[in-house]
């Protein structure tokens, strides 16, 4: 009797990548099933920046020789179907998804296939256009963002460096890397661009040797703590002929734009005030460390890009007061005000005392109110004097978010695009400005 296999993917940008992986799972039995997903499928699941229609991907797949049958993937829950409709005996599915399809195991037997480390990334850059991204960093937030990139189509995390190389290590056999570099220079050399996601005060540094070895630079918030080093990086990206981005992940989340261009139309008059908030509590680590921790530091990006995106960028005055209890080396709670010609912009942020973190931009006819956490906007609702007048807007969030910011790097790369008006450099430059002055010149509570 025949061993039945089947297993999924996108197959976007066909590459050697898809070709081991198929041969695997082909190996499994003696037929081979391949499901490709449709454009709708794959956006209900949150996978961005798919570039081949339906059509090319399953000739791409049927081109490799290695299917016996190719089927469609159109909606959710359809693999318990298909393995029932289809004897499957073997579900694969490369091991990024690890865990993810063990409920298939009340169907048929779940095999979770090895990534192909292997494969040449000077292949995949010539054959394929695939984007080569390394990680400068293996905390919290790379790791996030190494779990996002898998949800972006065209993008590959190549490998990793990090002050110390075991947790490079460690970072790269869990996300399953080929590099492991101990310089920079050694990543650099293997990669298209680079994701920054080290300490605050060492972002310029890092994208400076980047962005000098012709590297293209997606960068944690903030970029930069002075205005002067966030100028000095964007005209060195102008220089090099690089696309460098500030990883300010709301910025580009679909929901918050459409809010922005809803408060921007004048459908609540004109915006007279923003005010945000964003809190959350830490206990230790760096965010609580001098110099270059705190709340502002750490959090402020947020509502800043807020402001900035509503109210422009020519503010007029910055002030600010911070508590600062005994003991602590940093700022834990901290408000900043912003004065524009006709409007007024204030941010909350704290790490150590928690508030509502919602978002409301006050307009002549009505407002706009997001509800916690606005930074990951998903609803908001344009209220007006008469209730009837409200509207409410419901938007995708998917997954941490991440992938929107790896998106957007990987299309303005591919399409020879240096700036992004979801956020632009002179955007960028007011928030590092508006950040200096907030920390310099904070009036200290204890």
């Amino acid at each position: 009797m025949s061993t039945r296999v089947i297993t999924y993917g996108t197959f976007d940008l066909f590459h050697e990548g898809h070709v081991r992986l198929l041969e695997r799972a082909k190996a499994l039995g003696d037929h081979l099933i391949v499901a490709v997903t449709t454009e709708n499928y794959d956006s209900t699941r949150g996978k961005l920046n798919v570039s081949q229609s339906l059509m090319q991907r399953i000739q791409n797949v049927q081109k490799s020789g290695l299917a016996d049958e190719v089927i469609i993937e159109e909606y959710e829950g359809q693999k318990i179907n298909d393995i029932q409709r289809y004897e499957i005996d073997i579900f694969a599915i490369g091991s990024d998804w690890l865990g993810k399809f063990d409920y298939l195991n009340d169907y048929c037997k779940v095999v979770y296939l090895d990534r192909t480390k292997g494969v040449s990334s000077t292949q995949l850059r010539d054959e394929t256009g695939i984007l080569r991204i390394g990680v400068l960093g293996s905390g919290r937030i790379a790791n996030r963002m190494v779990e996002e990139v898998r949800f972006v189509s065209g993008v590959n995390v190549e490998g990793v460096w990090s002050r110390q190389v075991a947790s490079a290590q460690k970072f790269a056999d869990v996300h399953e890397l080929r590099v492991v570099a101990e310089t920079v220079a050694e990543l650099l050399a293997e990669v298209d661009a680079v994701y920054i996601a080290t300490p605050h005060g060492t972002h310029g540094e890092l994208a400076r040797q980047a962005m000098a070895a012709g590297k293209h630079v997606l960068c944690e918030k903030p970029l930069a703590l002075t205005k002067a080093e966030a100028q000095e990086l964007y005209a060195l990206a102008e220089q090099h002929q690089v696309v460098l981005l500030e990883a300010i992940k709301t910025a580009f989340a679909p929901g918050f734009q459409r809010m922005v261009a809803v408060a921007r139309s004048g459908s609540i008059g004109q915006v007279r005030s923003v005010d945000a908030t964003f809190t959350k509590l830490v206990t230790s680590g760096r965010e609580l460390e001098a110099p270059d921790g705190g709340s502002i530091s750490e959090l402020a990006s947020y509502p800043l890009v807020a402001i900035v995106k509503l109210l422009g960028t020519g503010y007029t005055d910055v002030t600010s007061s911070s508590l600062r209890p005994e003991g602590s080396e940093v700022d834990t709670f901290s408000r900043v005000d912003l004065t524009f010609p006709h409007a007024l912009g204030t941010a909350r942020v704290g790490l150590g005392v928690k508030a509502e973190g919602d978002l409301v931009v006050a307009g002549t006819n009505g407002y706009i109110y997001v509800p916690a956490p606005w930074w990951k906007t998903e609803y908001f609702e344009a209220r007006f004097e008469d209730p009837g007048d409200n509207k409410k807007y419901y938007y995708k969030f998917d997954g941490d978010g991440l992938r929107y910011e790896v998106a957007e790097f990987a299309w303005l790369i591919r399409n020879e695009t240096p700036e992004s008006f979801k956020l632009r450099s002179s955007e960028s430059i007011t928030i590092a400005a508006i950040i200096e002055a907030a920390r310099a010149d904070a009036t200290v509570l204890r």
